[in-house]
């Protein structure tokens, strides 16, 4: 199961992010797929604080990033966010990178609901609700 929302969230490439080259450092590909999903979250309605706040985290449990092109200091970039799978503990999400028409990189964080003392829980039924 999965949703059809979609996140774009343009920014950016800021100097911090680049190497002596003026390439973007790889680190900084989840860091920016982490923005995604924050926005994703928003624009659900569900936003991760709100998940917090009821005593569960969305912890990271896989990282892929797969990358085909490099981001350069100053580059306008879009991040489309969205989820490709959602189970009752589990969730994933993929992410595409564009500089204009050319695709950057892909890539997916996976993720285990939890509650506060980090052992695996069902997610919340609001937000299963909201994710359906």
């Amino acid at each position: 199961m999965s949703t059809t929302l979609e996140t774009v969230t343009a920014f950016r490439v800021r100097y911090a992010e680049t190497d002596a080259m003026g390439v973007v450092h790889h680190a900084t590909y989840p860091i920016w797929f982490e923005m995604g999903r924050s926005d994703w979250m928003r624009e659900l309605g569900f936003p991760y604080t709100e998940v917090e706040a009821r005593g569960y985290y969305l912890m990271l449990s896989g990282l892929n990033v797969r990358y085909r092109m490099a981001a350069r200091y100053d580059d306008e970039l879009t991040l489309k966010t969205r989820m490709s799978e959602v189970k009752s503990r589990t969730a994933v999400f993929a992410y595409e990178l564009w500089r204009g028409e050319d695709l950057l990189a892909t890539g997916e964080t996976h993720h285990i609901c939890t509650d506060r003392t980090y052992r695996p829980a069902r997610m919340p039924q609001e937000l299963m609700d909201a994710l359906k």
